[in-house]
């Protein structure tokens, strides 16, 4: 049996953060995964989640907490040296992380893009390397250390 997670922050927020924006402070890996649960599973195909924030911020506890919103059951881990994992769902998750993209142009050059328009849910970690080609509907998620265990976590969506 499945523990139901009570999300007290997140009700705050109106129980559906889906379509607010707003700000959530997570005391532990287990609330962050639940925040990325939340938003997974309003997810649609064609939605990018762009993830912002310095090493050891969550970026890829947010990952696996969305892919758990789509269903996914799959051990989610950050794609720093392939990056991009492909999940296979209805929809599929695209994971992508950018850490090694030094440049911009660099970053055109690999044909990310594609899978941003296409028909699957998208995650970017290190977002900020992307620049202006985020798509201009990305839900924008930034994460800020705090202490050892909570974390600020930013949530914009485009409409805000």
């Amino acid at each position: 049996m499945q523990k139901t997670p009570v999300y007290p922050v997140i009700v705050s927020m109106g129980n559906d953060i889906q379509d607010k924006s707003g700000e959530i402070i997570s005391d532990s890996p287990d609330f962050t995964i639940e925040v990325g649960r939340a938003l997974g599973m309003g997810a649609r195909a064609g939605d990018v989640f762009a993830l912002f924030g310095d090493l050891g911020t969550g970026k890829t506890i947010i990952a696996k907490g969305i892919a758990l919103g789509l269903g996914i059951a799959d051990e989610i881990t950050s794609p720093t040296f392939t990056m991009l994992e492909i999940y296979e769902n209805t929809p599929p998750l695209y994971h992508f992380d950018l850490y090694r993209i030094d440049r911009t142009e660099e970053f055109g050059m690999l044909g990310f893009e594609e899978y941003w328009y296409g028909d699957g849910v998208s995650v970017i970690e290190w977002a900020e390397r992307a620049g202006d080609l985020l798509p201009p509907g990305a839900v924008k998620i930034q994460l800020f250390h705090l202490d050892e265990n909570r974390r600020r976590i930013i949530i914009e969506h485009p409409a805000h």
